[in-house]
C-alpha cells in the first residue's frame, strides 16, 4: 500500500513540548461520496494551535490537522457529486451535519450538535493527502492561487460570518481587534463594501500592514479607537479584549467574538459595556452558504491575501511561528 507524508497530534501540549509528530500513514481510500485530494498547500489556522495544544478537547487521537486545504481531486468515492478527477477543490473546517434536527432544518447547520469537523473529528491537510466529502468541499476562484485561496477556506469564511454577525450598517464603522489570517481578509472586504475600519493589535507589523490594507487607523490592542464603532469583531483569543471592544461601540453597536476559543472575559459594568442595547454574540462555525457567499464576493473583490510560506516537513515551526506571534498574514505549508 501507498504511503505518504503526514503530521499527527500524538499528545496535545504546548509547542514547547513538541505535541506533533511527523509520520508516514497509508494514502486514505475515498469512501462514499468522498473525494480523494493531492494536497497541493494547506493554511495554519489558530483553530490548529487550539487542537495541538489541547485548548479544544481532543475528538480523536492521534490526528492529523489542518482544514485550508486546497489540491487537486485525484479519487472518487462511489456516489461522489459535483466534481471530477482533475478539478482543483477545497476543503474547509466543516465536514459533515445530520442534516435532519431543528438547527440543520432552519438553515443553521453551523449549530448541529453532531456536526464533525476536518482536523478535528477526521484527518485533515497537513499531509501528502486527504479525504473529504464532496457535499462539503467548494469549488475556486480561478483569480486565486492556490497558496492565496487556501486560507479564504477558514480565515475567509469565519470572518465573513463575523461581519455578518456583527450587523455593520451600510458605510458604517468597524473596530478590528488583533489582526492575524481571518482578520486581514474581513477588513479588506468590509472596506470594500464601503466600511471605515481600524484596527486595534499590540503587532507593529500587524499595524503597518492594517494601513497598507486601507484602514483608517491602526493602533494598540487595549487603545480606543478614533470614534466610535458601529460595529466590532474579536478575533485575538484574549478575553480581557471583551469589555475593552464593548466600551468603544456606538449606541446599538454590536461585538462578534470570533474564535473558537478564548480566554476568560473579566466581569462587564452593566452601565459601562452594555447599556444602550450594545450587543455581544459569538460566532460559531458556519454554514456552506456562507463559505459559498464568501468565495463568490472574494472573486469580485480580489483580495490581497499576505501569505508566509513553509514547507511541509515545517509544520511543526509554522505552529510555534503562530503561538509566538511571529505569523503576520496567514502561514501555508506547500505540500
Amino acid at each position: 500500500m501507498e504511503s505518504m507524508t503526514a503530521w499527527e497530534v500524538a499528545r496535545p501540549g504546548p509547542m514547547r513540548t513538541g505535541p506533533l509528530r511527523l509520520t508516514e500513514h497509508p494514502i486514505p481510500e475515498p469512501g462514499p461520496g468522498e473525494l480523494l485530494i493531492r494536497v497541493s498547500v494547506c493554511a495554519v489556522c489558530r483553530t490548529d494551535l487550539h487542537v495541538t495544544e489541547g485548548d479544544l478537547p481532543p475528538h480523536r487521537t492521534p490526528v492529523v490537522p489542518g482544514h485550508e486545504i486546497v489540491g487537486e481531486v485525484v479519487g472518487l468515492g462511489s456516489e461522489a457529486r459535483g466534481f471530477a478527477v482533475g478539478d482543483r477543490a477545497g476543503v474547509a473546517w466543516l465536514r459533515h451535519t445530520c442534516g435532519e434536527c431543528a438547527y440543520c432544518r432552519r438553515g443553521a447547520e453551523n449549530l448541529c450538535p453532531n456536526s464533525r469537523y476536518t482536523g478535528w473529528d477526521a484527518d485533515g491537510g497537513y499531509a501528502q493527502y486527504a479525504v473529504a466529502p464532496a457535499d462539503y468541499a467548494y469549488h475556486l476562484p480561478q483569480n486565486y492561487p492556490d497558496d492565496e485561496v487556501a486560507p479564504l477556506l477558514c480565515a475567509g469564511i469565519i470572518g465573513y460570518r463575523a461581519l455578518r454577525l456583527s450587523d455593520l450598517p451600510p458605510g458604517g464603522v468597524l473596530g478590528v481587534y488583533g489582526f492575524g489570517g481571518s482578520a486581514h481578509l474581513t477588513a479588506q472586504l468590509a472596506i470594500a463594501l464601503g466600511a471605515r475600519v481600524h484596527v486595534m493589535t499590540r503587532s507593529k507589523a500587524a499595524q503597518e500592514l492594517a494601513l497598507s490594507l486601507g484602514a483608517t487607523s491602526a493602533t494598540g490592542a487595549g487603545e480606543r479607537p478614533p470614534e466610535r464603532l458601529d460595529s466590532a469583531i474579536l478575533f485575538a483569543p484574549v478575553g480581557d479584549l471583551v469589555p475593552v471592544a464593548l466600551a468603544a461601540l456606538d449606541r446599538g453597536g454590536t461585538l462578534a467574538v470570533a474564535g473558537i476559543h478564548l480566554s476568560d472575559i473579566p466581569p462587564l459594568g452593566y452601565e459601562q459595556h452594555l447599556f444602550y442595547e450594545r450587543t455581544l454574540r459569538s460566532v460559531t462555525a458556519n454554514t456552506r452558504d456562507d463559505g459559498r457567499e464568501f468565495l463568490s464576493l472574494a472573486a469580485r473583490h480580489r483580495l490581497r491575501v499576505h501569505t508566509i510560506g513553509y514547507a511541509l516537513s515545517h509544520a511543526d515551526r509554522a505552529l510555534t511561528d503562530l503561538a509566538e506571534d511571529r505569523v503576520d498574514g496567514v502561514a501555508v505549508l506547500h505540500a
